[in-house]
């Protein structure tokens, strides 16, 4: 109707469309494909990596739900206009059955295809994207734990990190971590970054995956590692602090890295809503989707009105005419 008016190019009108839409339940797509891409989680229906004769409780019901959780998660953040933020630092997620039993939580009970939000997720060591089992699983080889996917996946993924592919004469980690023996697996790393041609690249994630050693290949809390040995989830970060766990990470990247993840969820979102990679000309767009963000605290769908009433979105460059 708008657009028959005539008024569909107007900022006003693509802002009000745009709310209407958000409440829409087909916002889940935009959660799907934005960020199931973006977070590479896309098609974790298929993933096949986990020994399900090692992990049994790791069933298609239990993959099924790692992947609907972040799902669930980012439309709730879309739906009800809250922070970006939240993303990281939110102490909330959502669980079914099969989910809240993985993950032990006992106080919210969900029945049949029932998903329902658990509130001070913190008490489960959950809550918010970090320590969600999608991740975490996705960034393990099945049968240890992988620091430097896990660390690769926040760096490169959440941060905008740009890192050079390994070189292809790498040594490999052992595949299996009760096989380590004497060694715990972040022994086994630091031997392995002690290689001049790996250790400047690990020095730049190692340790953004370290704090995620209390939870297992996939994503199970645990005290102890495949082959028995106490796990130590505390990490050294830049500037000489140590960071212990996912909480100690949350805290380190709200001190020293909070602009990154703005600036690359900016840069998701615009790329994704324009349908191309950016340009230099692009930089005002994403100058003032950083502005609007910090003056009104952070709320997610700011990002999206801010995209569609863009010069970028409403126009298209024209192509040039054929000699």
């Amino acid at each position: 109707a708008h657009a028959a008016k005539g008024d569909l190019h107007q900022p006003q009108v693509l802002t009000a469309q745009t709310k209407r839409m958000l409440k829409d339940p087909r916002i889940r797509a935009l959660a799907l494909e934005l960020f199931g891409n973006w977070l590479d989680f896309r098609r974790f229906e298929e993933h096949n990596a986990v020994d399900r004769d090692r992990f049994p409780a790791f069933n298609d019901a239990l993959r099924q739900a790692m992947f609907e959780e972040p799902l669930h998660f980012l439309v709730d953040t879309f739906q009800n206009d809250k922070s970006a933020l939240d993303m990281l630092y939110g102490n909330y997620t959502f669980v079914n059955a099969p989910l809240a039993q993985h993950y032990g939580i006992t106080d919210v009970k969900p029945q049949g295809n029932e998903w329902k939000r658990v509130d001070s997720a913190d008490r489960y060591e959950r809550g918010g994207l970090l320590p969600m089992a999608v991740f975490l699983t996705k960034n393990s080889p099945g049968l240890r734990t992988s620091p430097v996917k896990r660390g690769y996946w926040v760096v490169r993924k959440l941060l905008g990190e740009y890192i050079p592919p390994p070189p292809a004469t790498v040594p490999q980690l052992p595949n299996d971590e009760s096989k380590l023996g004497n060694l715990t697996l972040r022994q086994a790393l630091a031997e392995h970054r002690s290689n001049p041609a790996c250790s400047g690249c690990h020095a730049r994630f190692d340790s953004y995956g370290l704090v995620f050693e209390g939870y297992g290949p996939t994503g199970e809390r645990r005290a102890k590692d495949l082959g028995g040995k106490p796990v130590d989830a505390k990490a050294p970060f830049p500037g000489g602090v140590e960071c212990t766990g996912v909480e100690g990470l949350r805290n380190f990247i709200r001190q020293k890295r909070q602009n990154h993840f703005i600036d690359t969820l900016c840069r998701k979102m615009l790329s994704y809503g324009l349908g191309r990679t950016l340009q230099l000309s692009d930089d005002p767009t994403l100058t003032e989707m950083q502005k609007r963000l910090t003056t009104t605290d952070y709320r997610l769908n700011t990002l999206l009105e801010t995209v569609v009433t863009s010069r970028q979105f409403r126009n298209r460059r024209a192509l040039p005419k054929a000699l």
